[in-house]
């Protein structure tokens, strides 16, 4: 979903730590002239009971869903690839150029253990590397992001770097 209720999203409050000042709260369903008929405003009955968040990113749904498919060992690995546009008010300068509404890849797994999980990582890094070396001609260099760079949450991080001549 694109709109995203805020307690759900409280549920990660430690994954959305790293969003929470980029994220587009909604608050009204509905717009209205103002009292002297210039302005459009937030119709002032058309609060929402909840505020809902602009999906910033999609792990708590994902992982609230993955609570509901997956009921045993025998289930796994669940790998799930996600195309979807996300939002996102940054509030520095980033390495890499986007606006504030971007379409977004995640990749989503739950595996048995650590070892699988990190193995279907570097398969799937090597693929993208692949896809940029063997099919775009842009060589890369792949690696684990430091602590700082992390995903919020996660335990690692791995990339693929590009620079292309004209930077």
């Amino acid at each position: 979903p694109l709109f995203i209720p805020k307690s759900f999203l409280s549920k990660e409050a430690e994954h959305v730590d790293g969003f929470a000042k980029e994220c587009a709260v909604v608050t009204h369903h509905r717009l209205c002239k103002s009292p002297d008929g210039k302005e459009l405003i937030a119709d002032p009955d058309a609060k929402l009971e909840e505020p809902l968040i602009v999906r910033p990113t999609s792990e708590t749904v994902i992982w609230n869903m993955f609570g509901k498919w997956i009921s045993s060992y025998r289930d796994l690995p669940l790998k799930i690839n996600q195309w979807a546009n996300v939002v996102r008010w940054e509030l520095r300068t980033r390495p890499f150029l986007r606006t504030t509404e971007f379409l977004w890849q995640e990749g989503h797994t739950a595996h048995a253990s650590a070892e699988d999980a990190i193995a279907t990582a570097k398969e799937s890094l090597d693929m993208y590397a692949s896809v940029c070396e063997d099919m775009l001609a842009i060589p890369t260099v792949k690696g684990e992001k430091s602590p700082s760079e992390r995903f919020a949450g996660a335990a690692n991080t791995y990339t693929i770097e590009a620079l292309m001549q004209n930077g």
